[in-house]
């Protein structure tokens, strides 16, 4: 991708302002941080950070200024991961099965049927349980600055309907590089096939891939819908996105940039909900109007096709305690 290029070949403020399309500048003698996110332009996590960039620039009065990179235009999500560990970019906004096996907190919140709404997990995210996941980051010069969340994740395809777990046995589904998931589609009975987000709808296209799974807002402003015209309402996740800062630019900040930069990590969580909810139903209702048929599943029977690999996971001390705390608050 082109501009990825650009950017990787000048990481100064000069190679940043040729590379994309637009910023709050922070003037001359400022700084301007550099976000990530594949997902497009009017998507909720997009439009949280570049309500961090805003509320930073006005705080500081142009010193600070953010530049946001949507619609993967820097790669994908586990490059994106690495840029920011080393410092060529500064903020990300990750899906957490992307951060699996590298940050195993963020096991618990992916694993499925450990939700049972998003009242719940919003509980979990804005507590003790969140808290810790966020800690955890700093083990691989990672900032955890914010969770979003985003929904039940549910299976969709260009086959059939799926009732229950034997309507996919057969079935090749997408699922990000993630061990949980991989081991959750094989107990369902389909074939996983990890794959980059930015690659599936074309997979689904050249029938590459059967099906995928995410949540209803990404079925739609990626437009898989297109491709495929089954959506059901298997509800067997709730993995949120993370927010990650690079923690060598975290920390070439000053004290008290940093103490606001965290204030405004947390206080775009709020701002991402309200755009999530609101986008949600309109995504609904486009689904429906463009004739995606939609379907309940048989959760129990969902449930207890996974129960192993649920049983493996209460197996780890750390993973068990953290399960329990997220429980505890259904």
């Amino acid at each position: 991708m082109s501009t990825r290029r650009e950017f990787l070949g000048g990481l100064g403020a000069a190679g940043i302002a040729a590379a994309a399309p637009s910023a709050l500048w922070a003037g001359d003698g400022g700084r301007l941080l550099t976000a990530t996110d594949v997902h497009v332009k009017d998507y909720p996590t997009v439009a949280a950070i570049e309500w961090i960039g805003q509320q930073l620039h006005q705080a500081t009065g142009g010193r600070l200024g953010l530049r946001m990179y949507h619609s993967g235009q820097l790669g994908r999500e586990s490059e994106a991961i690495d840029m920011a560990r080393f410092g060529a970019i500064d903020i990300t906004r990750v899906y957490s099965g992307a951060l699996n096996n590298a940050f195993p907190l963020t096991q618990v919140l992916s694993l499925p049927y450990v939700f049972d709404s998003v009242a719940h997990l919003r509980r979990a995210l804005d507590g003790t349980v969140g808290a810790q996941v966020l800690r955890g980051f700093a083990s691989r010069e990672l900032v955890g600055l914010a969770i979003y969340d985003c929904g039940a994740r549910c299976f969709y395809n260009t086959r059939k309907p799926i009732h229950t777990p034997a309507d996919m046995h057969g079935l090749k589904f997408r699922v990000p590089s993630s061990d949980i998931f991989m081991r959750m589609i094989r107990l369902l009975g389909g074939n996983p096939t990890p794959l980059a987000y930015g690659e599936v709808f074309s997979a689904l296209q050249t029938h590459l891939i059967d099906g995928a799974e995410n949540n209803l807002r990404s079925f739609h402003s990626s437009r898989q819908f297109e491709a495929a015209h089954y959506w059901s309402q298997s509800e067997h996740s709730y993995a949120p996105d993370v927010l990650l800062m690079s923690k060598r630019s975290f920390d070439s900040l000053r004290a008290d940039d940093r103490e606001l930069l965290l204030d405004l990590a947390r206080r775009s969580v709020a701002v991402m909900r309200q755009r999530w909810d609101e986008s949600e139903t309109a995504a609904r209702a486009a689904l429906n109007a463009a004739g995606v048929r939609m379907n309940d599943c048989d959760l129990p029977a969902f449930r207890a096709a996974v129960a192993p690999l649920l049983s493996d996971y209460h197996r780890v001390p750390a993973l068990e305690a953290l399960y329990r705390d997220v429980r505890s608050l259904a």
